[in-house]
């Protein structure tokens, strides 16, 4: 078994209970009921208990024991350094379309992490293949009812599967599904498309296997993503990858759509559906937003357009005014991929008196990629692309380019860098409400 770390606290929320005891940020939980808790999963395990005795170590090394009464299920109010007081399961794959393979040297140690870790797909919906996991965290899985998790699968025939992971254990996919279909435990899929390995006939295998495991009582396989292989300058020589041509998105295009009508006839659901990105490859006009049912595969790209934009239209009707006091100039930054998905924003935008909005829609010269999404735009795009122009007073810079609470871009350059270098304010924003507040604040 792996070491576990005392877990860190670095938050205690105002109010809570861990406030009335005293906690504070620096604290660590070292047991609860005397067990060490894995990770977070563990710890709201065993702190949904009425009565717990906690082991706790303070900033300064000194152990104290404390027992708390509540009730059932009532939360501590704790946050904590990470989600995992233990190692993190590292992927035992080399598939060649990884993205962490297809990063240059020499960046933060974060970014060549290559996690397949159940729990971080159970907690945060990463994916991860399967093909790591020894018969105890199998166990655990099933003794917990950790679902649903979210699974890497490419391809369901076993010898296309271990050509795509290079490793013998991915061929095992299949008895992998029926064993969560046996215990009633769900799983979202993800099947990245590489033209010429498991595309055609391969890619219609994996959709109806997957399919198959789609029942109206229980599905076993909740959705499934369809992703266009990535490609990056960085990539390694000879990985047998072709990047997707407009030709082969419209190709693929209409194979998953003919195969979700079949679908949604059978059981009343798509199961299957595209990322965005197929749909700007290829220069098609995006599915309706109804096709998108609950947006089940949203963070996979699969929607995301379609639901910023109709967010966006609710949002401007309460929130835009006709006007603004003071006439303000701004840069929205985004991936040339969604420019002319996004025009309509920055036409409603612009119809505020006083209000103008320009859009810098960027390919990443960083990735060397001509279409690129925005969360893949980096700061040296940003240097490159933007110096010397009119950005007005201050860039609008969605957050999703900048890693997780950090201001920092996907190539070790700071925020404050990038704003040095062009000399403007970068104003981060997340979602519409935050892009169009700061859009008509006075600040």
């Amino acid at each position: 078994m792996t070491n576990i770390r005392p877990a860190k606290i670095t938050q205690v929320i105002p109010d809570s209970i861990a406030a009335e005891m005293g906690f504070e940020a620096g604290d660590a939980i070292v047991a609860i009921n005397g067990t060490p808790p894995r990770d977070l999963i563990d710890y709201q395990f065993l702190c949904a208990d009425e009565f717990l005795e906690l082991e706790v170590l303070d900033a300064s090394g000194k152990t104290h024991y404390i027992e708390i009464e509540k009730d059932y299920d009532e939360d501590l109010g704790l946050e904590f350094e990470a989600a995992l007081f233990d190692a993190l399961i590292q992927c035992n794959n080399r598939c060649p379309f990884c993205f962490i393979d297809q990063q240059p040297p020499g960046k933060r140690s974060s970014l060549y992490l290559k996690d397949d870790d159940y729990r971080l797909s159970f907690l945060y919906g990463s994916y991860l293949t399967l093909t790591n996991l020894p018969e105890r965290e199998w166990q655990r899985i099933e003794q917990m009812r950790l679902s649903p998790l979210y699974v890497s699968v490419h391809a369901t025939e076993p010898e296309v599967r271990i050509k795509l992971l290079k490793n013998q254990r991915a061929g095992q996919i299949l008895s992998q599904l029926r064993w969560f279909q046996e215990r009633r435990l769900q799983i979202h899929a993800q099947v990245v498309v590489c033209p010429g390995i498991n595309d055609g006939q391969h890619l219609e295998k994996t959709l109806r296997d997957l399919a198959s495991f789609y029942t109206e009582e229980m599905p076993t396989v909740a959705s499934i993503a369809v992703v266009p292989v990535g490609l990056t300058r960085f990539r390694p020589e000879q990985d047998e990858l072709i990047p997707v041509t407009p030709e082969k998105a419209q190709e693929v295009i209409k194979q998953v759509q003919l195969l979700t009508k079949e679908f949604r006839q059978k059981s009343g659901s798509n199961i299957a559906w595209l990322a965005d990105e197929w749909f700007l490859i290829a220069g098609a006009e995006l599915p309706s937003e109804s096709e998108y049912e609950e947006y089940p595969q949203i963070d996979n790209g699969v929607g995301s357009i379609r639901l910023f934009i109709k967010q966006f239209e609710t949002a401007a009707a309460k929130l835009l005014p006709k006007k603004i006091a003071h006439p303000k100039k701004l840069t929205w930054v985004v991936g040339n991929a969604v420019e002319k998905a996004f025009q309509p924003i920055v036409n409603r935008l612009n119809a505020v008196a006083g209000l103008s909005v320009n859009m810098q829609a960027l390919n990443s010269d960083y990735w060397g990629q001509a279409i690129s999404v925005t969360g893949l735009i980096t700061g040296h795009d940003l240097i490159l692309k933007l110096q010397g122009q009119d950005l007005g007073e201050g860039i609008l810079l969605p957050k999703v380019m900048l890693k997780h609470e950090e201001l920092v871009f996907l190539d070790d350059v700071s925020v404050a860098e990038v704003a040095g270098k062009l000399n403007t304010k970068i104003l981060p924003v997340a979602g519409v409400e935050e892009l169009i507040t700061t859009c008509i604040s006075e600040v």
